[in-house]
């Protein structure tokens, strides 16, 4: 039967609670994700930072739990009918938590919740990361203006959806759920960390300041905004 210690990457980042779920990440709006997750739904875990100064995610033993190279990723080692369950990519994950804890992904609004999900997945993630790069990293080097100016009017349209679809909601499903804790880390990163919001129209904004001022003003939330500590 597959134990915790037969998985490469506890070779390089040993469990020292190896009967909970191990979450190797980085405080990014992907990882910030899944922390929240946990943080909200109270499962126990053990985080493990990824250094991407060190390049952790490039490693034979990261690579051997998520061939993408990408954070998050976690090991549970309860998983369904009691066997280790290896995941990546963080709406999976997302679901995944939901569905093993029960908690924010109700029935009634199961499909909704995917759908806001999916569109943070889809949309909000790539193409906020893309304006990120082009405003505020080495694409705000390149002369040609068309690159940056498409990612910023695609980040406009989608946040001026996301603002329609909040109108009469405190929360994005009607109720505190998965895709919200997809969706607002990676508002507070267009804001805070890419410093882009402007130029994609927030200040037009009806809903999602308020929106994301409730989200980061849960207590969950604010512990999961650096899960795993950087060193």
């Amino acid at each position: 039967m597959t134990v915790l210690a037969d998985f490469p990457i506890t070779r390089r980042w040993p469990a020292t609670r190896p009967d909970v779920i191990q979450l190797y990440s980085l405080p990014t709006p992907n990882g910030i994700k899944v922390a929240v997750a946990l943080e909200e739904m109270g499962l126990p875990y053990e985080p493990h930072l990824v250094d991407f100064g060190r390049n952790d995610q490039m490693t034979p033993e990261f690579l051997s739990l998520n061939p993408n190279n990408k954070i998050p990723a976690i090991i549970d080692p309860n998983g369904p009918g009691g066997v280790p369950l290896p995941l990546f990519e963080s709406g999976a994950i997302l679901i995944y938590l939901a569905e093993k804890s029960g908690k924010f992904l109700p029935d009634a609004q199961r499909y909704t919740i995917l759908q806001w999900l999916m569109f943070q997945m889809g949309g909000l993630g790539p193409m906020f990361g893309q304006l990120g790069f082009f405003h505020h990293f080495a694409g705000k080097d390149i002369e040609d203006p068309r690159p940056k100016e498409r990612y910023r009017a695609e980040a406009e349209r989608l946040l001026r959806v996301l603002d329609g679809a909040l109108e009469g909601k405190d929360w994005i499903a009607g109720e505190y759920s998965i895709a919200d804790m997809a969706i607002g880390p990676w508002l507070n990163t267009l804001l805070t960390f890419y410093k882009a919001a402007d130029i994609a129209g927030w200040g037009a904004l009806r809903h999602v300041p308020a929106y994301l001022g409730r989200f980061l003003a849960r207590p969950a939330v604010q512990r999961g905004l650096n899960i795993p500590a950087r060193g």
